[in-house]
């Protein structure tokens, strides 16, 4: 009997190594949300027509009588005011053309295949809350069905069409985070990238006019083609949002890194291939500074974007309107990293936008010293950011006479776009550079392997930053991260 035993035990071994094991992807992806959306473009009139169903999961502890979804692309209505999607020094950039209305219309909603009560609210008709029936108790899931128009706006922004592109980010009602009892609702702003969400499952079908090609977040896992028209099925597990582009122009090369496909979409560019090696030696640095890129491709994409770039899961946008040569290798860098700061490891940017862009800048300042062949280092880029952000203090001191030097705040308590890239990005990455020289380089990317690891598809709080550290450095660094946070750093001293 115990050899019989012990040939029971080896045959388990054997047949459980030859299997191929589940991935951490796939583990996670057994309790997340699950949105499956069937979306139709219609290119000529720029409008979609979409039935999107959600499989809404309760992870929280409390029961649930009630849901809540944003509306983002109702910032582009005429009567949007408090929620704005571009500030009025930007208007003429992102409408090249004069203003061109956008928004989202909800046709119908059903709970369990059966109509919904169901309201639009917020300060700009930018929230869709549906009642339940009964309530939904902590891991319970519940079936919602929401039919929606898109009208997309001729803007050269996250959701909106150019010459060039058609972008579509976010575009669909995705689930707002309900977090200490109540749900997260703060609406779109100009300033930052007002987004907040948790990571969910994704399966989509998206049909258009077959001269399109589309990039896009997750991976294909089918197209057919009939009358011209292009069904292309897209699954991505564990994301926190879900984004595409169509172009007519669009060119693609591509190269594998590891279990990663690198996909560089572009139009006018001689440089493809340096910028697709931008994109290997971006993520590559990344894998060894901070773990292990999780996904099997990420998409590049040169896009009709009036801001320099902008970050979705497997998907990321770099302007076209970026002219500049070294500028385009920084943007492309510092959007790649936002995969670990805001993919991977997610925040509320809407709360503490400090997280994602101050580590995203951090980490392009350290890509160029492991990257000689572009030129910098880390010195450089913190030596340019002192002095830009000591004479933007200046300036600002002399038109408004005081400054609020303050980075924990909300984006929509940020008077001015410049005033909130300065405190989030370029202050960010001096507090970041600042805590490296207290506890030095080893210990400082060892803390960053830590934040990577242990809050992998999580929402981090200021809070987690500070362990991350502490636990690492064995420093009490509490009071001085929140010191700059608040304010109250005193950059004399700093800088002797």
């Amino acid at each position: 009997m115990k050899h019989l035993g012990f040939l029971v035990i080896l045959i388990c071994i054997l047949f459980s190594s030859g299997c191929e094991q589940p991935s951490k992807i796939d583990i996670l992806s057994e309790s997340l949300t699950n949105y499956e959306i069937v979306a139709t473009l219609d290119y000529k009139n720029k409008t979609l027509i979409a039935d999107e169903k959600v499989y809404y999961q309760n992870n929280s502890d409390q029961e649930l009588n009630e849901l809540k979804f944003h509306l983002y692309p109702n910032a582009f209505k005429e009567t949007a005011e408090k929620t704005k999607c571009v500030n009025a020094t930007q208007f003429s950039r992102a409408y090249p053309n004069g203003f061109s209305e956008g928004g989202i219309q909800i046709r119908e909603v059903l709970l369990n295949e059966k109509c919904a009560e169901f309201a639009i609210s917020g300060e700009e008709e930018n929230i869709l809350s549906i009642t339940l029936e009964d309530a939904l108790r902590p891991n319970n899931c519940v079936c919602l069905e929401i039919k929606f128009d898109l009208t997309i706006p001729n803007c050269v922004h996250r959701f909106g069409y150019g010459n060039n592109t058609l972008n579509l980010g976010n575009w669909y009602p995705i689930a707002c985070v309900f977090e200490a009892g109540e749900f997260m609702t703060d609406g779109y702003c100009a300033n930052g990238d007002p987004f907040f969400s948790e990571v969910a499952n994704y399966w989509v079908t998206i049909n258009y006019p077959s001269m399109l090609k589309l990039a896009h977040t997750g991976e294909k896992v089918g197209e057919s083609i009939s009358k011209d028209i292009t069904s292309t099925q897209i699954k991505a597990k564990v994301v926190r949002d879900f984004a595409c582009v169509f172009s007519e122009k669009f060119n693609t090369i591509s190269a594998n890194l590891g279990e990663t496909q690198i996909n560089y979409f572009y139009y006018d560019d001689a440089n493809e291939k340096k910028h697709l090696g931008v994109c290997i030696d971006a993520v590559n640095t990344f894998n060894q500074l901070f773990g292990a890129y999780p996904y099997s491709v990420l998409n590049v994409v040169k896009a009709n974007f009036f801001q320099g770039g902008m970050e979705y899961p497997q998907l990321v946008y770099i302007s076209d309107m970026v002219d500049n040569e070294e500028e385009y290798v920084n943007v492309i860098v510092h959007e790649i990293a936002h995969q670990w700061w805001y993919g991977v490891v997610g925040n509320n940017e809407c709360e503490n936008a400090w997280i994602d862009e101050g580590l995203a800048e951090y980490s392009t300042a350290l890509f160029y010293d492991r990257n000689p062949i572009y030129g910098k280092n880390t010195e450089d880029v913190i030596n340019s950011a002192l002095s830009s952000y000591l004479l933007f203090v200046d300036v600002y001191k002399e038109v408004y006479e005081d400054f609020d030097s303050s980075m924990n705040r909300n984006i929509h308590k940020f008077n001015t776009e410049s005033e909130y890239v300065y405190l989030t990005y370029v202050k960010g990455v001096l507090m970041f550079d600042s805590i490296c020289e207290l506890i030095g380089e080893r210990k400082m990317e060892q803390s960053l392997r830590e934040l990577y690891s242990v809050n992998s598809f999580k929402n981090v709080k200021p809070v987690d930053i500070v362990l991350a550290f502490e636990n690492i450095s064995r420093k009490k660094l509490g009071g001085y991260i929140m010191s700059w946070l608040d304010g109250s750093v005193i950059f004399e001293e700093l800088t002797g």
